[in-house]
């Protein structure tokens, strides 16, 4: 019985096989994540992705052609973020939100070319308004804050601009009008930026300033006075302004003759008022500063 017994231990095997069939012993893949946010890399490119595709959309809506509210809002933002230095220099933070309007307002009616014709007549004003402004503030001269606009001289200059920018969106007077309003709207910054030259530099190169109702020699500055130097420079000016235009389609080569002899017959009749008045004893005209 005890030797049965002995035989029978030793022949079984130590392990049964059952005992290898019934683990599992197929060995796992070791996966070794070197880069913890590789997890997020498919996020991160889709939003790389997605920046390329707004700036490609924000283009779109600016470039929208005709000129809607929504693409006239956005692209002055982005040009007045850009051009805030220039800004600063010639205008006050109200006059910053007034021109802000009007650039607005122009480019929904005539589109990018009508705004850069705005831009060229701001630059080109602020500009001859800092020509020698030490000399002009020390002669009791000079406009106000250093020659820094505010929205009264914004809206001001740009009153005659607004209007045929209002007619032109509401399409008054139909298609046979367009034009109108278009050569209106080019004549009335021609006509201002040419009376602001005029008068700026006829204030800082004027060398014989009179009244063109009597020819009496006036002192310079004085309201309804005119230079040789300041009336060539303002002729000068609006030739300029109206080139730009042409250049820009904004209108044709005899359309711009028309802005550079509409611009000098306005500014000569304002100086004739402004040298009938300046005539009346104890009268002083208090008009608004031209852009």
């Amino acid at each position: 019985m005890a030797l049965s017994t002995l035989l029978h231990i030793h022949s079984s095997p130590i392990l049964p096989l059952q005992f290898f069939h019934t683990r599992n012993l197929t060995p796992k893949p070791l996966i070794l994540n070197r880069n913890p946010n590789s997890a997020n890399r498919p996020k991160m490119l889709a939003n790389a992705v997605s920046v390329p595709g707004a700036v490609s959309e924000i283009v779109t809506l600016i470039q929208s052609a005709p000129p809607t509210w929504k693409s006239a809002l956005l692209s002055n933002v982005v040009i007045f973020i850009l051009g805030s230095p220039i800004l600063v220099a010639g205008l006050s933070l109200s006059g910053i939100g007034a021109a802000f309007l009007l650039g607005t307002l122009t480019w929904r009616a005539f589109g990018p070319t009508g705004f850069l014709l705005v831009a060229s007549y701001f630059i080109l004003g602020t500009a001859v308004t800092k020509v020698k402004l030490a000399q002009k503030e020390a002669q009791g001269i000079a406009e106000k804050r250093k020659g820094r606009r505010g929205p009264g001289s914004v809206v001001g200059s740009g009153a005659a601009a607004c209007v045929c920018a209002f007619l032109s969106i509401y399409g008054v007077g139909g298609k046979a009008f367009s034009q109108l309003w278009r050569l209106a709207f080019v004549a009335s910054l021609c006509t201002k930026l040419s009376d602001t030259v005029s008068s700026e530099l006829g204030k800082a190169y004027g060398k014989i300033t009179y009244l063109v109702t009597t020819f009496k020699v006036v002192p310079r500055g004085t309201e309804g006075a005119v230079s040789v130097e300041g009336t060539l420079a303002g002729l000068f000016a609006s030739v300029i302004l109206a080139s730009i235009g042409c250049l820009m389609s904004e209108i044709g080569a005899s359309e711009a003759v028309i802005c550079v002899l509409a611009s000098q017959i306005a500014n000569f009749g304002e100086s004739v008022i402004g040298a009938a008045l300046q005539e009346k004893e104890g009268f002083r005209l208090t008009t608004m500063p031209s852009m």
